[in-house]
């Protein structure tokens, strides 16, 4: 590892947890096509058509990040689509012609959850770890490997049991949903056991682009949220993003749902490391007056202007990671200066 990227991890694991010497802004280079419709998780893709574009976009990163020296830790990305924890359950992955592949439920009924057999690290899970795998022996072990998409317990339940069943057995079988959840748990907690036993060097971050030193915690989405009051969003998902941050040393969540609401939720979250939300109505004042002093708020997929808004409603304590989108190199370095002018970075003493 080189002495710039030495320096850019350090930056980044102060910004989450550590002294803060400014805010984060990571560009991105523009991604190489992929040359199938769904990814490589889907049973039958063959993985090596699927080699050069990771590497690709690998190197396309590591040359904007050198040329750029933005906050960016180049990683091999790994996404995937989001029902690759759903299948270990047995649910079948649907490829669609325009939009990324996705689980359907096999559980309608408490009866065929509490039945339902605990998941193993299987197919397509394990065409992750042989893809993993493979792109490692291409690129070499000093290049961080990403996580596939990962969501939260009580959202692989969502997948699992067909939503609107288990939304009337949050009330009907609240026992039965719980169960599920535990399975759901469990096998999070097996991936990345078995992730970090296979690749010390690795990044798990998943959404948005970022990166952090693995002790710090684990990322995931958390998107149900939206979709529960309080009083059922405490019962049924906090107690397991709790002890996921007490386990793995902290916690990084997207969400992407109106849950606003569950702010107060997400503060009882012990090392909450960062936060990214696609804002709603009313925008992001709620967000920055809720996470200051506690919480990076990793904003993403947001025009430079929105930037500049934001630095303005910015407390003295907020910390903001920038993840901006991808852009050929010569627009992105002018948008990078401008932005970097607003947003100094101090080196570490």
């Amino acid at each position: 590892m080189n002495h710039r990227e030495q320096r850019k991890r350090q930056f980044l694991t102060d910004l989450f947890a550590g002294p803060f010497r400014g805010h984060a802004i990571i560009m991105n280079a523009e991604p190489v096509k992929a040359p199938y419709i769904g990814d490589y998780s889907i049973p039958g893709t063959p993985l090596l058509d699927w080699l050069p574009g990771v590497v690709q976009n690998y190197e396309n990163a590591v040359r904007c990040s050198e040329a750029l020296d933005d906050d960016n830790v180049p990683t091999l990305r790994l996404n995937t689509n989001t029902g690759i924890f759903a299948s270990a359950f047995g649910c079948p992955l649907h490829v669609y012609e325009d939009s990324p592949a996705a689980a359907r439920p096999v559980v309608h009924t408490a009866q065929e959850a509490d039945h339902l057999p605990m998941p193993r690290l299987d197919t397509p899970l394990l065409r992750f770890f042989e893809f993993a795998e493979m792109v490692r022996q291409r690129v070499g072990p000093e290049a961080p490997i990403s996580v596939p998409d990962i969501q939260s317990a009580f959202d692989i339940a969502a997948l699992v049991w067909h939503k609107e069943d288990l939304f009337a057995a949050l009330y009907d079988a609240p026992e039965a949903v719980k169960g599920l959840a535990d399975k759901c748990q469990t096998l999070l907690k097996m991936f990345w056991d078995e992730f970090a036993r296979r690749f010390p060097e690795r990044n798990l971050c998943h959404c948005p682009n970022a990166w952090a030193p693995p002790e710090l915690g684990v990322w995931l989405s958390e998107d149900e949220a939206g979709s529960l009051s309080v009083p059922m969003f405490e019962e049924f998902c906090l107690p397991y993003l709790v002890e996921l941050s007490r386990t793995y040393g902290g916690l990084f969540v997207h969400c992407c749902a109106t849950a606003d609401h569950q702010y107060g939720s997400f503060k009882k979250i012990p090392n909450l490391r960062g936060l990214n939300r696609v804002f709603q109505a009313p925008g992001p004042r709620p967000a920055i007056e809720a996470f200051a002093g506690e919480t990076v708020l990793m904003v993403a997929w947001t025009a430079e202007e929105e930037i500049y808004k934001l630095l303005e409603m910015a407390l003295p304590n907020t910390r903001f990671l920038f993840d901006m989108g991808a852009k050929p190199l010569e627009e992105a370095r002018g948008l990078y200066e401008r932005l970097r002018a607003r947003c100094p970075r101090v080196e570490a003493t």
